[in-house]
């Protein structure tokens, strides 16, 4: 008999306190995943330890609330920085403080109107772009300019190129899949390495921080940190008690708390640590009190100086336009702050800091949407193809998208079929319509439901040529209608390069579910345009069939219901602490699920709140590996057979099994596409993959999940994480909880954790005809 969720029998109701927006940077912070920090365990305020291979994950929301940091270890750095500094004096900027606020807003305002006069020549703002991001827009950029053919920077040979209208592409057969080499890091010279390496352990720092840190900083590495020892924290994993230990071995009695490089590496460590859990600028207020806490005695004037020097860019959100000001007005202004004159009406402005990258990415991509919504064609007439869809809803989307170049639809899994009609309909009136998901797995589903294969791609193989219709002679993706599925998965950066890679006059649907865990990578792309309005949205009525289905849509709206499951589609197992929930889940997996589902242990995905704890995803996997595929390891820790996960860059996981290995690296089958991993990046880029965090598991689904809920998982729990991992079975569900009432508490009282963003005030301020009323 399936048992209400949380109604297991124990303990009173457990009061989880909401999770908070906090700066990211002390040690009650919220950290991106559980463990995520290598650097950080057990490493002293004077020491610089080279970091472990961080977990091959994104940032989990319930990792992070159930992973701190003792306070111990920063207060003992502030101590420290504060001892050698004694005495020391910070000179006072030339200009007021709301005179290099007011100056750097002119100079933002400037910069932006300049790029807006410049529209007519190809858009640059995705110059800020970095990481896979970055090496997409220099493709886009080389293929445009005429520089380089599109096939050069494809591994397999560039599709015929097709006019870009009126009639598709011609059908090409199916490709078979070559074997794709993961991305390698870009080699660093010898040279590089020495220098680096030679400055590191004069620092005290281990040598192998070496690598990381010439892929962090480029060829000048050791130059670099000889002069600026604090630039120690680009490196993946340094923490800046760590950078601070780092700098008194190079400079001594030079080092103090209030050195300009010091706090201008705080402020730039403190936003990417804000970009790991989404946000892609922070208030100004957050940036101020996380230096205070690093021990800064004058955090204003460090964020002043740190956006002068460039490090980050300062906005202004809310409030009245900016009136003129004389040098004289700004003389007068309160020198309290950042913020504006106290005294004007209305409710005051907001003051953001944000990196340039997110920020110019942020712009190029509300520029690039409204250049969608304006250059389509609005009079096209898709009548036909509406009245013959299979669902009111599929017609409804089809009729709004004849209309208008950019649309938003929103729905559960059963909605993902309007998506599919839509596309077949386009297909069917001569158009060149693609679907495109997150995962291999969602390209799968979508290809069954459109009943065409060519019709479904990845974004990733959509980007890289590997899939779709590939470019035409501008550069441009060579469609006339694009279908983004999964859309809340969509980072800033990547939605960025998406857009930019439209060609005026093409449509773009981004379809999918709000409820669902927010992008790995910084923004909320699919939220932020559903809020600004400015395009027609249609919401499906198609409710998802099953006892799973209607469990799932009772908490996409705040309720845990019990709902009735005559064939056990879902099984609540009650546990009384982590060691018994890894034994039953171990049980489920490879007896109970298979013996009463036929579902083979293979196709049972378990899902877990964080990497770390006593039933995390580490303790789950090495569990479930020695009953499903025990073995040596002879392979960097993996044998033929094993399940993993595959992550060739941040926010993609794909999910794969191991098939062999040889001097070339690591070999994967990833849902049919054999991925060869280098020897070098096994231990980085691939995990076992038998249990996933919920953050992993989006955007995909299988036959059967287990829900692993721990007692030590509740301060992890929220709505849109217990909505994410309960809806990635297909046709059974098992919830192993220990969490007793934390769970409905969660469901009813817990949201979403609200990230920051400028993407949705830069759509309601650019002009959209068609925005929706």
């Amino acid at each position: 008999m399936t048992a209400l969720p949380g109604e297991t029998p124990g303990t009173g109701g457990t009061e989880t306190p909401q999770d908070a927006v906090s700066p990211p940077d002390e040690a009650g912070a919220q950290e991106p995943a559980a463990d995520a920090d290598p650097a950080s365990d057990g490493a002293g305020a004077a020491e610089v330890v080279a970091p472990a291979s961080t977990e091959a994950a994104e940032p989990d929301a319930g990792a992070e609330a159930a992973s701190t940091e003792g306070a111990t270890e920063a207060e003992a750095a502030s101590a420290d920085a504060e001892a050698a500094s004694a005495g020391a004096t910070s000179s006072e900027p030339e200009l007021s403080e709301a005179q290099a606020e007011l100056a750097a807003q002119r100079e933002l305002r400037e910069r932006i109107e300049q790029r807006k006069a410049a529209k007519a020549a190809p858009i640059a703002a995705g110059a800020g772009l970095s990481g896979t991001a970055a090496d997409l827009l220099a493709a886009v950029r080389a293929v445009e300019s005429g520089e380089k053919t599109g096939s050069a920077f494809f591994a397999s040979p560039a599709p015929a190129q097709a006019p870009r209208r009126p009639a598709p592409a011609a059908a090409q057969p199916p490709r078979t899949p070559a074997p794709q080499a993961a991305p390698a890091p870009q080699s660093a010279s010898p040279e590089a390495l020495d220098a680096a390496r030679a400055v590191l352990v004069e620092g005290g720092a281990p040598e192998a921080l070496a690598r990381p840190a010439v892929g962090a900083l480029g060829e000048q590495a050791g130059e670099l940190l000889r002069t600026d020892p604090w630039q120690m924290l680009a490196v993946p994993g340094v923490r800046p008690e760590q950078a601070d230990g780092f700098a008194r071995a190079l400079l001594g009695a030079d080092c103090g708390p209030d050195d300009g490089r010091r706090t201008a590496a705080l402020v730039g460590w403190v936003l990417e640590r804000a970009a790991l859990q989404g946000h892609t600028a922070l208030d100004a207020g957050d940036v101020r009190a996380a230096l205070a806490e690093r021990a800064v005695s004058d955090p204003d004037a460090a964020v002043l100086e740190a956006v002068e020097e460039g490090v980050a860019l300062l906005f202004q959100e809310g409030g009245d336009e900016e009136p003129e000001e004389t040098e004289a007005d700004a003389a007068e202004t309160d020198e309290g702050g950042l913020a504006p004159d106290a005294d004007a009406p209305g409710e005051p402005a907001r003051i953001l800091l944000g990196l340039d990258r997110y920020a110019l990415a942020e712009e190029s991509l509300a520029d690039g949407l409204a250049r969608l919504v304006n250059t389509c064609e609005k009079a096209a007439d898709w009548a036909e193809a509406a009245a013959a869809a299979p669902s009111p809803s599929a017609a409804e989307l089809i009729r709004t998208t004849a209309a208008a170049g950019l649309v938003t639809h929103s729905g559960g899994e059963a909605a993902r079929a309007e998506p599919a009609a839509l596309i077949a309909a386009a297909r069917g009136l001569g158009l060149r319509a693609f679907g495109a998901a997150h995962s291999e797995d969602g390209r799968r589903r979508l290809s069954a439901a459109t009943g065409d294969p060519d019709t479904a791609v990845t974004l990733a193989g959509l980007l890289s040529g590997a899939q779709g219709p590939g470019r035409d002679e501008d550069g441009a993706l060579a469609l006339d209608l694009l279908v983004v599925l999964d859309a809340p998965q969509l980072d800033v950066e990547g939605a960025a390069v998406l857009v930019e890679a439209l060609a005026d006059g093409a449509r773009l649907v981004l379809s999918g579910d709000p409820g669902v865990l927010g992008s790995a990578g910084a923004g909320r792309v699919f939220a932020d345009v559903l809020a600004a309005r400015t395009c027609p949205q249609v919401v499906s009525r198609t409710p998802d069939p099953g006892p799973i289905g209607e469990l799932v849509s009772g908490i996409g709206i705040g309720e845990l219901n019990q709902v009735d499951a005559p064939g056990k589609e879902v099984v609540i197992v009650p546990v009384r602490d982590a060691g018994e929930a890894v034994h039953r889940t171990v049980q489920l997996v490879a007896d109970s699920v298979p013996r009463a589902f036929s579902i083979p242990a293979e196709e049972t995905q378990v899902i877990t709140v964080g990497h770390g704890g006593a039933a995390g995803t580490r303790v789950l996997n090495e569990a479930l590996k020695q009953r499903l595929n025990p073995g040596p390891g002879r392979f960097g820790g993996f044998d033929p057979g094993d399940r993993v996960v595959h992550v060739p860059a941040p926010g993609r996981a794909v999910p794969g099994v191991v098939r062999s290995a040889d001097a070339e690296g690591l070999h994967l089958d990833c849902g049919g596409v054999p991925v060869v991993v280098p020897q070098e990046r096994v231990e980085s880029s691939v995990r076992h993959g038998w249990a996933l965090s919920a953050h992993q598991a989006a955007g995909m689904r299988w036959p059967a999940a287990v829900v692993v809920l721990p007692g030590d998982a509740a301060q992890g729990l929220s709505r849109p994480w217990v909505y994410t991992a309960f809806g990635r079975g297909e046709r059974h569900l098992s919830v192993v909880h220990g969490v007793d009432q934390a769970l409905p508490h969660a469901v009813a009282q817990v949201p979403a954790q609200e990230r920051t963003t400028r993407l949705r005030p830069l759509l309601e301020a650019l002009p959209t005809p068609d925005a929706a009323s």
